[in-house]
């Protein structure tokens, strides 16, 4: 079994792979303090490759992973092929899931999130560093606490852990 330790990100690579990359430039950044392991340093998969090609390879990244970032577009919740596999592929493999809305909506945003997770466990936030950061290294362990204790349904952090983020 591989150790898992690296963060899935499941994003629209048409309208919203800038955020991704903007992600991977607050890792390098000096001035920040955010840091993740992307799961996909592990291997490449060109989009020459066929379906199931794809398919082999995020399902090697997701298997190393110990949690799943969705980053929430206008049209994210609209991916069928990639992006809603990738959804159901971190349910099956009970990933706690950070749901990252591009609008800077810090809960469940209605209108944007896709209806398969609008009633799982997990914590919705906005999208800046610190935020993400803070999700990085709490909602591991608090999904996994909610979860014993039977909790479901859409978490987010209160005005106050934003705040204190500042």
């Amino acid at each position: 079994m591989p150790y898992r330790n690296k963060t899935y990100v499941a994003f629209d690579g048409d309208n919203d792979i800038h955020c991704y990359y903007l992600m991977k430039a607050w890792k390098q950044n000096d001035n920040t303090n955010f840091d993740f392991y992307d799961a996909h340093d592990i291997n490449t998969a060109q989009d020459t490759s066929t379906e199931e090609t794809i398919k082999c390879r995020l399902r090697e990244r997701m298997a190393n992973s110990k949690v799943f970032v969705l980053l929430v577009g206008e049209h994210t919740k609209n991916l069928y092929k990639f992006v809603r596999w990738e959804i159901e592929e971190a349910i099956r493999r009970d990933l706690p899931i950070i749901v990252v809305n591009l609008n800077g909506c810090g809960r469940l945003d209605e209108q944007n999130c896709p209806p398969i997770l609008r009633d799982k466990l997990a914590v919705h936030i906005n999208f800046s560093p610190k935020i993400m950061q803070y999700a990085l290294e709490n909602w591991p362990s608090e999904y996994y606490r909610l979860k014993s204790s039977g909790t479901v349904g859409s978490r987010y952090y209160g005005d106050h852990i934003y705040a204190k983020l500042r």
